[in-house]
Parts: C-alpha cells; structure tokens; sequence
C-alpha cells in the first residue's frame, strides 16, 4: 500500500518527530510509513487521516490492487 505521508507531513512543515508526537508512534514508524515498509493498523489510519485533516483514508492511502492479482499459469 503506498501513501502521501511524506507529501503531506512536508507540506505542513513537520518533521518526522512531530508527526509522531502527533499520533502517539514513533519517529522510526513515521519513517517506515513513508518509504512504504509499514501499513498501519486501521486506527493509525484514522488517526492519520484526522491530523492531516482530510476526510477520507483514501486521501493518504493508496492501495493498488493491479499489483496485488497474481496470474496463474498452468
């Protein structure tokens, strides 16, 4: 699942730090959020969605599920 985390976080002038303060996670998993290493728990989500002030989680998660069908061969 890929994510705007780190478009988001810079837009608003934050680093890292302060987006974990913000959430209640640790500077390392902002980190692991945003180079696409990490999907959060459904809470995280929200949480994230609601200190980003957008409405949906859609609008900071992408979720691409061509990548996610495998074809079968055989």
């Amino acid at each position: 699942m890929k994510n705007k985390i780190k478009e988001l976080r810079l837009n608003n002038n934050w680093t890292q730090q302060e987006l974990a303060d913000m959430t209640g996670i640790t500077r390392q998993t902002v980190n692991a959020l945003e180079h696409n290493r990490y999907n959060p728990s459904l809470k995280l989500a929200i949480d994230l969605t609601k200190v980003f002030r957008k409405k949906n989680i859609e609008e900071i998660f992408i979720i691409d599920f061509k990548n996610k069908r495998k074809k079968k061969h055989g």
